[in-house]
């Protein structure tokens, strides 16, 4: 592959646009950049828990939504650009699965934090669902491939899982929400 960003600057966006995959330009907050720029957004908070010490398995399954954000991130950067499938939405459930199967089933709803790991766990969760919203909110206006809305509604669950996974096995308890303990 050639080199795709020999400058890094261009100024062509001091005017407040942006280029899109396709060479058209958009405004920098229109629907579109703000949908791939929360992807972004946590594709770089997936980064920085895979910074740290994680078992392999979850570790090796960041990995591979890093690389399928990005593939959400292209489709919205070229309308009517098509990447992700439903084959890795499937990919999500099964691991998913696999996760919560090992863990107490909920009764009431968990605070986020536990371990460093699991707390930036759930801010990525928190921002996946900013990008759905935003993903949303641009599928109202113009056409977006389903596939990629469905990937992050499934990985906002599985960062949740994998939160619980994490405190699980540093011997952190989930800690219950208690309804009215300070009133």
């Amino acid at each position: 592959m050639g080199h795709r960003l020999s400058k890094i600057y261009t100024r062509t966006g001091d005017d407040g646009s942006t280029g899109l995959g396709d060479g058209s330009r958009t405004d920098k907050d229109s629907l579109r950049v703000e949908a791939f720029g929360a992807v972004d957004e946590l594709n770089s908070l997936i980064g920085q828990l895979r910074s740290g010490a994680l078992p392999d398995d979850i570790d090796s399954e960041l990995a591979d939504i890093q690389h399928d954000l990005f593939d959400i991130g292209g489709e919205l950067c070229i309308p009517g650009h098509q990447l992700v499938t439903d084959g890795q939405v499937e990919r999500l459930e099964h691991f998913l699965d696999l996760l919560n199967a090992d863990l107490q089933p909920l009764k009431e709803f968990i605070l986020p934090g536990g371990t460093a790991a699991a707390a930036v766990c759930h801010v990525a969760r928190a921002v996946c669902r900013r990008a759905e919203r935003r993903v949303v909110s641009l599928v109202r206006e113009e056409a977006v491939n389903g596939a990629g809305l469905r990937y992050l509604n499934r990985l906002s669950d599985l960062l949740f899982v994998i939160a619980r996974s994490l405190n699980r096995a540093e011997g952190v308890a989930d800690v219950l929400w208690q309804r009215g303990k300070n009133t």
